[in-house]
Order: structure tokens, then sequence, then C-alpha cells
């Protein structure tokens, strides 16, 4: 296949797998250990399958296409927050996890990948919720804060006292940072089991 017409696979390929995304936005559920107003989706699993199969650059591209068409179909209430957040979540597990997948093409080059882009993508959600997202909550949804706090302590009464004495920090370590490492795992193995049947299909087409 000649260089033009895989650049044009590239392209469908990407704009494919961004509709997926942006249509598995909306298949999402609560879950009980976190609280209600956080749910759990895969839409980043076709920005992960895009990242090992075309490069992490590509991924990254889906997510932001992806989140875009949510801006532009859904709208938002909050200045884009959420999508922006959902952006940067995405783009470092497909940039972590692309570039050690694409340095090391072999099963366990994709669990390096998984497990790195996973913990990178659970590190990276500490500082952006608190810094970026929780702030936007109060300002946006105007959500106290104490009320945010009230929710994790509902789940674990104290959860907001350790290991510091800042009770959204507490919050975030315990439950967040966790949590998005734990759903970044479950897209990369996702990801992993049906990579090695679609990649038959897409052989000499990249």
């Amino acid at each position: 296949m000649s260089a033009s017409s895989k650049k044009t696979f590239g392209v469908a390929l990407t704009a494919m797998l961004s509709a997926l995304a942006f249509v598995l936005m909306f298949v999402e559920f609560p879950i009980p250990i976190m609280p209600a107003f956080i749910k759990f989706d895969v839409s980043d699993l076709p920005a992960v399958f895009g990242a090992f199969v075309l490069g992490p650059f590509y991924g990254v591209l889906i997510e932001l296409i992806k989140n875009l068409l949510h801006i532009l179909i859904k709208g938002t209430t909050s200045a884009g927050v959420g999508e922006l957040s959902n952006f940067l979540l995405g783009a470092v597990f497909c940039l972590v996890g692309g570039f050690i997948y694409k340095a090391k093409q072999t099963t366990g080059g994709a669990l390096l990948a998984a497990v790195a882009g996973a913990l990178a993508m659970g590190l990276v959600c500490l500082p952006l919720n608190y810094f970026l997202v929780y702030p936007a909550y109060v300002k946006f949804y105007h959500m106290p804060l104490e009320a945010i706090i009230g929710m994790y302590q509902e789940i674990l009464p104290k959860a907001a006292q350790v290991p510091t004495s800042n009770a959204l920090f507490n919050c975030l370590l315990i439950f967040n940072v966790p949590f998005t490492a734990a759903k970044g795992l479950i897209d990369a193995v996702l990801c992993i089991l049906i990579y090695k049947p679609l990649s038959h299909a897409l052989k000499g087409k990249l």
C-alpha cells in the first residue's frame, strides 16, 4: 500500500474511532464505591486502540475529536471543564501507553503500556481534579465543596481526615486516583483483547 493510501486509511480509521468514542460517552453507569456524580464509561477504548494501531498522536486526536463532538452536539454547562478533563486524562494514557507500545510491539510491551498508561492517568487526575475540575463544580454547578466532600464521607467516613489535613486531597487520593487508574486498565485490557483479531483485518492497510 502506498504512503498516501496508508494516510487516507489512517484518517478514515481515526474518524470512525472518534465517532465510536463519542457514542460510548453516553453509555455510562454509576459505581457504588464512588460518589453518584462520578460515572464509569469506556469511551477511552477507541482512543487507546487508535494509539496502539496508528500511534500515540492519533489516540490524542481521537480524544480531542470525541470531546469536541460532545460539546458541539450535547453542549456544556461547565464551560467545557468536564470535556477538557476527559481529554487531558485520555491524552495522557494515549501518549504514555502509545509510545511504550510503539517502542515494544509485543504482548509484554502491550501489558507494560497498559499499566504505565493507566498509572499515569491515575496520577494526573489528582492535580487535575484538585485545581480544575472540582473548583469548576463549585463555580458552575453551585455545589459547595463541603457537600462534595460529604458524598465521599458517606461512603467512607474517615476519607476526609487521612492521610493529610486537606479533606479534598484525601478524598481524591483515596477514591479518584485508584478509580481512574482502574478505568484505564479496563480500557487497556479490552483493547488488548480486541487488538489481535482486528489487527489481522487491518494488516496491510497501515
